[in-house]
């Protein structure tokens, strides 16, 4: 077996990538990444203008087909229209990421006391974070199962779906104005991504559907010199992670260099959770 053909492994010419949360922080890279190893992609977003005007980029750089498309991954006649229009504008599906997720619009419900959280907020966070996994995952799979040629779901979890936070890390950190911390929603939404990945790598295994996950640790964006030098203390290579460091991982799952690989949970933490 030659080089060559191990280079090959990592090539996605002519497959197509739906990538949701496409124009967030980390799905920007994601995409770009797809892009740069020949994917035809679908940019999902709920923010359509930023996600087709992304998309224009990246094909204008690359030269594939690479479109956006609106998607509110909470409500299924949304996701189903989604997965529809990518089919008929690209004629398959061969790579999803599950990438979406967010936060909340209230940043002072959002980061409550476990105490005092509110079940409203609770159910918010819930509903997108793991109700639009769900969503997005039965539908792509239902059209990959009827499809007939297999494919690569890779969804995106946290460190904090795999591990307790140190709170310590949190004393004079701020986001946006708001003392910061990592919400008990946020941290079990986030570990039911993991729960769900492992069903479904089982339940499509037989349709050579791979399904794994992503489990970033902390990604600089936007937190303030103190959380950062916190944050960092508790790192074995004693820094946060810059965004397109966590992209490899993604191209390694999609494409065939991990034929064999399915139900796993690759952790890109700089050692935070062999602590």
């Amino acid at each position: 077996m030659s080089y060559n053909h191990f280079k090959k492994l990592f090539d996605l010419t002519g497959k197509t990538a739906i990538v949701t949360g496409g124009v967030g922080i980390l799905g920007k890279q994601f995409c770009t990444i797809l892009a740069e190893f020949g994917a035809n992609i679908a940019v999902v977003d709920l923010q359509y203008e930023i996600a087709q005007e992304f998309a224009i980029d990246l094909e204008s750089k690359y030269g594939q087909k690479i479109k956006g498309f609106h998607c509110d991954v909470t409500n299924p006649t949304s996701v189903e229209k989604m997965v529809n229009d990518v089919v008929e504008t690209f004629g398959r599906i061969d790579i999803l990421h599950n990438n979406a997720a967010g936060k909340s619009n209230n940043l002072s419900n959002f980061f409550a006391p476990f105490e005092e959280y509110d079940l409203d907020q609770w159910n918010q966070i819930m509903d997108i974070n793991i109700g639009g996994m769900f969503l997005v995952a039965k539908f792509v799979g239902r059209y990959m199962v009827a499809q007939k040629k297999g494919g690569s779901i890779i969804q995106t979890s946290s460190i904090y779906g795999i591990m307790g936070p140190d709170n310590r890390i949190y004393e004079g950190s701020n986001y946006l104005g708001h003392q910061i911390n990592t919400p008990a929603v946020y941290a079990t939404s986030k570990s039911a991504v993991v729960g769900l990945t492992k069903f479904l790598s089982t339940y499509w295994a037989s349709k050579s559907i791979r399904v794994n996950t992503i489990t970033p640790g902390g990604v600089e964006s936007g937190q303030n010199d103190t959380f950062i030098n916190n944050y960092s203390k508790r790192v074995p290579m004693q820094r946060m992670a810059k965004p397109q460091e966590i992209a490899g991982a993604l191209l390694y799952l999609a494409s065939d260099a991990s034929s064999y690989v399915t139900g796993q949970n690759i952790i890109i933490d700089g050692g935070l959770s062999a602590w």
